[in-house]
């Protein structure tokens, strides 16, 4: 009886042992994941730079400007053009689009890797991979939405529509990257709503949203989180 009664001390110990070392085990691995998601946290996307958002604004600016003189140097009524001329215009546009954009993620690219490699930190990580994806699905979808009213001849509210996928975009990737960037797409959000209430104003809407906005959101991001 009295070996009985020890086996049974000895098994309820070494069950309390492995069992202890268990909770350990996990606690340890606990930790080091919460550690991770500090870290994470703590660097996603910390080397975006403030300068490219001022950058891309003024690249937007330029562009709204070539876009303004090309549509009032046609003709005093613009609606009235034919559709041959519509088509011209279109294709012009997409081109200062284009310009701007790749003018923008080439600056925004460069600036980037200074930063990144200035404060040591890696430009290519999950952090990064998650955002832009992110970001990049409702933007295709936007581009998409846009090319369908082209084709439709609804090219008024091409401008507004570009401006509130590109704020739902800012929104769904905001959780990777600094907060602050939600407030910037939720005003994209309501100046691309706006726009589509004022139907022939939307290249004023657009400079506006890509160009002033984001050169004051640059500049607030530099000061705040870059300049020392």
């Amino acid at each position: 009886m009295l070996g009985v009664f020890k086996f049974s001390l000895t098994l309820h110990y070494k069950v309390l042992l492995i069992y202890s070392k268990m909770t350990e085990q996990k606690e340890h691995l606990q930790a080091l994941t919460d550690i991770r998601s500090m870290m994470e946290r703590s660097s996603r996307c910390i080397s975006l730079s403030g300068l490219s958002g001022v950058f891309a604004g003024i690249f937007a600016l330029i562009g709204a400007y070539f876009a303004y003189e090309k549509i009032y140097s046609l003709s005093d009524d613009y609606r009235a053009l034919s559709s041959e001329r519509v088509v011209e215009m279109t294709i012009y546009f997409l081109q200062i689009a284009g310009a701007v954009l790749i003018a923008s993620l080439a600056v925004g690219t460069l600036l980037t890797i200074r930063n990144s490699k200035r404060k040591g930190i890696a430009i290519w990580d999950n952090s990064a991979k998650r955002l832009l994806i992110n970001l990049g699905i409702p933007l295709v979808a936007g581009g998409l939405f846009c090319l369908v009213l082209l084709f439709h001849g609804i090219i008024g509210l091409v401008a507004p529509a570009t401006l509130i996928f590109y704020g739902l975009a800012l929104l769904n990737a905001s959780k990777y990257t600094f907060n602050d960037i939600r407030y910037l797409g939720i005003c994209e959000i309501i100046l691309g709503l706006a726009g589509s209430l004022y139907i022939g104003y939307g290249l004023i809407f657009w400079a506006f949203g890509f160009g002033v906005l984001h050169i004051v959101y640059g500049a607030v991001m530099y000061f705040k989180y870059e300049r020392k």
